[in-house]
């Protein structure tokens, strides 16, 4: 897609968002930071090609458009994220949202620009980014890393050169950033592998939130998993 395009399409979206989402604490991301299109602008965008007639599109294909201008993206979750977090209508093949579609796992859809996504409720948002439960969350863990333990406003343990800032940050990816599945990390500990591990209240990897991880792997190790799971599925 070329920037006229994507300019265009995201206009588009912006006014719809004004007419009927905004009201409803939708949020809207920035097209550009910093002189880059954000990458929650971008799966917006992509989604909504050809708005109203819209398109099945594959986390795969996402993942593929957002490295024509993000090479090093290993993975997206941007459309997870714009509705289950931000509002958006988008329709998952995981959350199996739509049966009639009959999307499959890693498969979205665009529903609609006209209606947020249901169950999303701007009273949710607040609770996530107001009401000082954040604050009071942080205050509880002595404003420090769930994971480093890195003090706010210091300099981090492994990097003195970066000053520590806290996170909203997921204990499980797979489910919404709301109270009770929140813990507060540092940027360095939130960023690099967020969406790929399960943690606990005490900031401890306890599972595996993306499958893909695997790929991370020596043989060694992708073949003692694979044993594991052929026995527990008695080769199926």
């Amino acid at each position: 897609m070329k920037d006229q395009e994507i300019k265009e399409i995201y206009n588009h979206i912006k006014g719809y968002h004004k007419t009927h989402l905004e009201k409803y604490g939708v949020n809207l991301p920035k097209l550009q930071s910093k002189g880059r299109y954000t990458k929650d602008a971008l799966t917006l965008v992509y989604l909504c090609r050809d708005y109203p007639n819209t398109h099945i599109v594959s986390k795969d294909e996402l993942t593929a458009f957002i490295r024509t201008f993000y090479p090093d993206t290993n993975d997206v979750q941007q459309a997870r994220h714009l509705a289950a977090q931000k509002g958006w209508y988008i329709l998952s093949g995981t959350r199996k949202d739509n049966a009639s579609l009959q999307l499959k796992a890693g498969e979205y859809k665009l529903e609609s620009l006209e209606s947020h996504y249901p169950g999303f409720t701007n009273l949710r948002r607040e609770n996530i980014a107001g009401d000082n439960y954040f604050e009071e969350l942080k205050k509880s863990y002595g404003y420090r890393c769930a994971t480093c333990g890195s003090k706010e406003g210091e300099p981090s343990f492994h990097w003195p050169n970066v000053t520590t800032v806290l996170h909203k940050a997921h204990m499980n990816p797979n489910k919404p950033l709301e109270m009770g599945n929140i813990i507060p990390q540092c940027e360095k500990c939130n960023r690099p592998d967020r969406n790929n591990w399960i943690y606990d209240h005490k900031g401890r990897v306890v599972g595996v939130a993306n499958e893909k991880v695997i790929d991370k792997c020596t043989k060694e190790i992708r073949r003692k998993i694979y044993e594991r799971l052929k026995n527990e599925f008695e080769g199926k």
